[in-house]
């Protein structure tokens, strides 16, 4: 088992756990931590617990320091220079007449790189950009091209259910989301209505989809011919949440919706 505590970067970053030597550390505290990038300023976000060696990426970098005043002064600062960056690599891109879209501009906290996230439809050859912006900034500068979701979690906005972009709020990986979703809970296909703004599917397809596979587990598929009360019938729909299913009945040609239970109940007497 290892001591770690857990380490957001960004908003609604993903969460990385570190060492936390002999520091006491609380939720909402900012520490210094060494990462791939170097040395870098973040929140902690789960409190100091032990986790198995599985759940932890070795070696287990340990956290430097809690952040002080002085750090805090340092991010504000690199922020607002980010945003001078993001101006002037906006124009480089024009005047080397770039298909990129730059999205965001993030110095790492020791200044040691400058990031430039940006949107493409396919590859771009930024090899003279980046000569211009490492004589204009005279550091390490990466681009890194991102897909839309990305974007969406940068940039953040108010999603079709009038609430502010879960993947910028909270999420912190993407998970997949799949058509067959939206089909099993009986969504309308219409891609207006079931994609966010990223113009991928909602995030938010995922959040009950296992209650609707647990539920569909057990009951008869549409088009199935089942036993009832009245007799036999098919499976013409089915409300998955409630449990119901709609059957048309094989000798009167009635509709008649009955609960899940009365058909197991059916079942059971037949065996």
């Amino acid at each position: 088992m290892y001591n770690v505590v857990g380490v957001r970067f960004k908003k609604a970053g993903k969460i990385y756990y570190f060492d936390p030597a002999e520091f006491e550390l609380a939720v909402g505290q900012y520490v210094i931590v060494e990462t791939a990038r170097g040395i870098e300023y973040g929140k902690v976000v789960v409190p100091v617990k032990q986790v198995g060696e599985n759940d932890v990426v070795l070696p287990l970098k340990q956290v430097v320091r809690p952040a002080n005043e002085q750090d805090s002064i340092q991010v504000e600062e690199n922020v607002a220079e980010s945003q001078e960056a993001f101006n002037v690599a906006t124009t480089k891109i024009a005047e080397h007449s770039l298909e990129m879209k730059l999205v965001d501009v993030e110095y790492t906290f020791d200044r040691n790189k400058i990031i430039f996230y940006f949107t493409a439809e396919g590859r771009v050859d930024f090899r003279d950009l980046v000569k211009d912006l490492a004589s204009i900034f005279r550091t390490r500068i990466e681009l890194r091209q991102i897909g839309v979701r990305d974007e969406a979690k940068l940039l953040g906005g108010i999603g079709p259910c009038g609430r502010m972009l879960c993947c910028s709020t909270f999420l912190g990986d993407f998970e997949p989301v799949s058509i067959k979703m939206a089909k099993d809970q009986n969504l309308s296909l219409n891609p207006t209505k079931i994609s966010g703004l990223c113009g991928r599917l909602m995030c938010c397809l995922k959040y009950e989809n296992d209650e609707y596979e647990e539920a569909k587990a057990n009951m008869p598929d549409v088009g199935e011919f089942i036993r009832t009360p009245e007799g036999k019938g098919k499976v013409i729909g089915l409300n998955v949440l409630e449990r119901l299913i709609q059957v048309q009945l094989k000798e009167t040609d009635r509709v008649v919706e009955y609960a899940l239970q009365e058909i197991l109940d059916c079942e059971k007497n037949l065996i």
